[in-house]
């Protein structure tokens, strides 16, 4: 992409606005700014730009000939306004960084289930010999992949509803819908507003491209070729049945006895499946990569199995819709533990099945009383200030062939960096309460 004598702006100083800002310097940029609406500009090496703490002014000041912006930044506020104001195009990061990349996407959305299945696609595209890495949402943003000396020809990459918000060309090789379910509710006005975002990522692609979709899930006007899967029925190109991968009624994959024979993960394997082979890998290598394959860390991991009773971390969980896939992949008694930030969800959906499968539940965090006043005439319900207390209070409660879920089903940013801290958190209660 050529920048010679062009203004850049880059909106947000976290990873991606920084790699953003040297991809555009490597472009030739003859200006290449970051800015951020904190009040605490830093320089974090001598490659990267000064990060100046951005104002209105800033914006019409600076008179940016592109604007790059952070899928943590809000496109439609001020002062990201006005640095728009007299670019030619304001641009994600994603769709910045896509228009430097010439080989092979297989894109994965959805409310839940996005990293695993990325870690997955990756997996099996580096055992099938392809040179590929997991990106995006994931953790490396696109344009720090590009930046390597070695770029891969295969990008398992993570798409999220933000950066999808200001994309304009973008267009994956494949495209895997995996679900949805309300969320970011503190980020958008309405919930098919969160839906429309997500359903971007399909807007360039062509009828004779791939989309991989759950069957239920309504995508109106999609124009790839959609294949379908399901656990729930035999519907479907695949569909799950007693821990085998079912197509066209023949068993194809075994999950017996690996990491993801639930079915929320049995899910996650079929989609991965399908998009997998429709940029040529042979099914051998998808049933290879699955015998070693382990889901990342916060996915219902086992923490613990003491006196009966099993300690499940699934604190990855940040929506409602989760927590529901995990509470209905336990064959056990559930205590649960959930809690944390007040996102604006409605928690009243999950009532019946707390009333078929909870036997108690603890809550804590910023949206206690909240999950306490919609629980506590279902299930008995306790309320703790913090993780440590709430997994004390499980432990109390919990009964051999019981299975304490830390499933929070909200975010972490009230007593958190993330949901890995508060993860960590949860692991060290556990062994503290339990002395192990």
């Amino acid at each position: 992409m050529n920048l010679s004598g062009k203004k850049v702006a880059v909106l947000g100083c976290g990873r991606s606005g920084r790699a953003a800002a040297l991809l555009a310097l490597r472009d030739g940029a003859a200006d290449v700014r970051i800015f951020d609406c904190s009040d605490r500009p830093e320089r974090y090496d001598e490659a990267v730009p000064t990060v100046f703490a951005a104002t209105e002014a800033d914006g019409r000041a600076f008179a940016a000939d592109l604007v790059v912006i952070s899928p943590g930044i809000e496109a439609d506020v001020p002062w990201t306004l006005s640095f728009a104001e007299q670019a030619e195009e304001l641009i994600g990061e994603m769709e910045f960084s896509y228009r430097h990349y010439e080989g092979t996407i297989i894109g994965i959305t959805g409310t839940n289930g996005k990293t695993t299945t990325t870690s997955l696609v990756e997996k099996i595209l580096l055992h099938s010999g392809r040179k590929a890495v997991a990106c995006g949402n994931y953790g490396t943003p696109l344009s720090e992949v590009l930046l390597r000396d070695e770029v891969p020809d295969h990008l398992a990459l993570e798409v999220s509803s933000f950066q999808m918000e200001t994309i304009r060309d973008f267009r994956p090789t494949v495209g895997i819908w995996l679900n949805f379910a309300p969320d970011h509710m503190d980020r958008y006005r309405k919930v098919e507003d969160y839906f429309q975002a997500k359903l971007r990522m399909f807007e360039n692609m062509t009828e004779d491209q791939v989309a991989v979709v759950r069957v239920g899930e309504n995508l109106p006007g999609i124009r790839p070729r959609v294949v379908e899967f399901s656990s729930q029925s035999d519907a479907g190109q695949m569909c799950y049945r007693d821990g085998w991968i079912m197509e066209g009624g023949t068993p194809v994959i075994d999950l017996r006895g690996t990491a993801m024979e639930q079915a929320h993960n049995a899910e996650n394997v079929m989609s991965a499946t399908l998009a997998c082979r429709a940029v040529g890998i042979p099914l051998e290598d998808i049933v290879e990569t699955l015998r070693s394959f382990l889901p990342p860390a916060h996915r219902c991991e086992t923490v613990a199995n003491i006196d009966g009773i099993l300690w499940l971390n699934d604190s990855k969980s940040t929506n409602l819709h989760s927590t529901e896939a995990a509470i209905r992949s336990q064959t056990r008694p559930v205590v649960l533990i959930a809690g944390g930030k007040d996102k604006g969800l409605d928690y009243s959906p999950v009532r019946d099945l707390l009333r078929q499968k909870v036997r108690a539940c603890v809550v804590f965090g910023q949206i206690a009383g909240q999950l306490r006043d919609t629980f506590k005439d279902v299930v008995p319900t306790e309320t703790e200030e913090t993780v440590a207390g709430a997994v004390a209070a499980a432990a109390r409660m919990a009964g051999q062939g019981d299975v304490v879920l830390f499933s929070p089903g909200t975010s972490s940013f009230d007593q958190f960096t993330g949901y890995v801290q508060r993860g960590e958190a949860f692991r060290e209660a556990v062994k503290h309460t339990l002395n192990v």
